[in-house]
């Protein structure tokens, strides 16, 4: 009995325990589907709100897109009626190229048929007249002629008058502009420079004891010093500017040294001279430069220097070179010719008077043969030498050349004559006496009066002096014209130096 209680109490308990888990399962369930549909809803509401979002992106995003399309509808409608328009004008073109066209074959047309049948009239005038084509023509121009050779002469005479006219007017205004261009200052030379003395004192220590100092003086520059023309000033004269230039600075040089005698004077001197070389050097390279002539020779700038010290009627002729380079540069550049080789001619057309004291010649038959020796450039050559008219002129640039050497010298205030007769007359004297054998040094002085004759004592003794001295004034008489009389002074000295040691 117990046992069949206990066995019934289990089988309660299971009944009861499996009750209660399908209890439980049922409760499980039902949660489940309430959750699943909870979820379902909720899935069905984001659903509907994606739906919608995307129904605004969507509309947003075929907005601009239909805005586009809108345009370019309308843009194509524009290009179609465009297009028509276009097609509309080129057939207007085309038809209007047609009937210029048929135009044109008309008119050459009619042009043939009009020279045909002028042909043809020719030929029947020639027929009739029983002559030929060209004798018909030259009848017709001797006829012509015949008939108004008066008004064809009184033409070409107007034509040629007029041409030249211009012509000459054109060449006025091109001298008148380069003139007018050029404006620079003229130099005149004088004969004479004055020399500043500190003291009275000093007047004596030039003259020297019985005047022996102011004779070595003149004997070693060739000037004529002037003593009492004013009270604190001694005047050095000359012709020559460079013997002027190189007393004046060894004057200079002795009075600022204080020892002065004759053995001194002939040092300064000396290196004076030395001096001026190197001047004349910077002057020819300063010309050369300023000219714009570049690639000279430096041996040749050097003799273009000289140019400096000697004058042509008062004017320098270094200044007149200078001027006559800037003239034929422009010149050139006027007419179109070579301004380089115009501009080098000019500045070196004067070259041979540096040396034309010492080479026998013309100064333009000296300066070619300068510039031959230096490689001087054949159409510089060319250029310079035609300027005397001492050659035909065989380029444009020697015409140029001439024409502004010409202007230089004739501009009003560039020369003066008297001067340059002057001195061509003090120049002839010097260069007539040194003619004679055995003269070294000839200076003439006094303004002409006197010229003094350095010999060598070696080759003239004192008996043969009184010979030299006539020949020499004989030669004078024949070939100069002077006023009054020259006195020929023939200086023979002997020096011995020995050194005690």
């Amino acid at each position: 009995m117990l046992a069949l209680s206990g066995v019934g109490g289990v089988i309660l308990g299971y009944v009861l325990r499996v009750l209660i888990g399908l209890a439980q399962r049922g409760s499980v369930e039902l949660d489940i589907k309430q959750k699943l549909f909870q979820a379902k809803e909720q899935t069905a509401k984001i659903l509907a709100d994606a739906e919608y979002r995307s129904a605004v992106l969507e509309t947003e995003r075929l907005a601009p897109v239909e805005e586009r399309e809108e345009k370019i509808a309308s843009r194509e409608e524009r290009l179609a009626s465009r297009e028509e328009f276009l097609d509309s004008r080129q057939r207007d073109l085309d038809g209007k190229e047609d009937e210029v066209r048929a135009r044109e074959q008309e008119a050459i047309r009619t042009k043939s048929e009009a020279e045909r049948l002028a042909a043809e009239r020719f030929k029947e005038l020639a027929n009739v007249a029983n002559i030929s084509e060209e004798k018909a023509r030259e009848e017709l121009f001797s006829e012509i002629e015949r008939t108004y050779e008066e008004a064809i002469l009184l033409r070409l005479q107007k034509l040629e008058a007029h041409g030249r006219e211009r012509l000459e007017e054109k060449a006025r205004d091109i001298l008148t502009t380069v003139i007018h261009r050029l404006g620079s200052a003229v130099n005149t030379e004088v004969t004479s420079f004055s020399v500043a003395l500190p003291s009275d004192d000093v007047k004596g220590k030039i003259i020297g004891k019985e005047g022996r100092n102011i004779k070595a003086f003149e004997r070693a520059t060739g000037v004529d010093v002037l003593i009492d023309d004013a009270p604190d000033r001694i005047t050095l004269s000359s012709f020559d500017p460079l013997r002027r230039t190189i007393a004046k600075m060894a004057l200079e040089r002795l009075i600022a040294d204080g020892r002065i005698q004759p053995a001194k004077i002939e040092e300064t001197v000396e290196k004076m001279r030395s001096e001026v070389a190197d001047i004349v050097k910077q002057k020819g390279e300063a010309a050369a430069y300023e000219a714009g002539v570049i690639g000279l020779e430096p041996k040749l700038t050097a003799l273009l220097g000289r140019l400096n010290f000697r004058t042509s009627y008062g004017q320098n002729m270094l200044q007149h070179s200078i001027e006559t380079a800037h003239i034929a540069g422009m010149l050139a550049g006027e007419l179109g010719a070579d301004v380089t080789i115009a501009r080098t001619g000019a500045l070196l057309h004067d070259i041979g008077k540096t040396v034309d004291h010492e080479v026998q010649g013309t100064h333009v038959e000296i300066g070619r043969r300068i510039l031959e020796k230096f490689g001087v450039d054949t159409r510089v050559i060319l250029a310079m030498q035609s300027h005397h008219d001492e050659y035909p002129y065989e380029t444009p640039e020697s015409v140029i050349v001439q024409v502004a050497d010409a202007i230089s010298g004739s501009r009003p205030g560039a020369r003066r004559d008297t001067v340059d007769r002057y001195l061509e007359r003090l120049s002839d004297l010097e260069r007539i006496a040194s003619a004679f054998p055995g003269v070294e040094k000839v200076y003439a002085i006094a303004a002409g009066r006197e010229i003094r004759i350095f010999v060598n004592p070696g080759k003239i003794s004192d008996l043969a002096m009184h010979a030299l001295a006539r020949n020499i004034a004989k030669r004078i008489q024949e070939e100069l014209k002077y006023p009054g009389e020259i006195k020929v002074n023939i200086i023979r000295e002997n020096r011995v130096v020995e050194f005690a040691r």
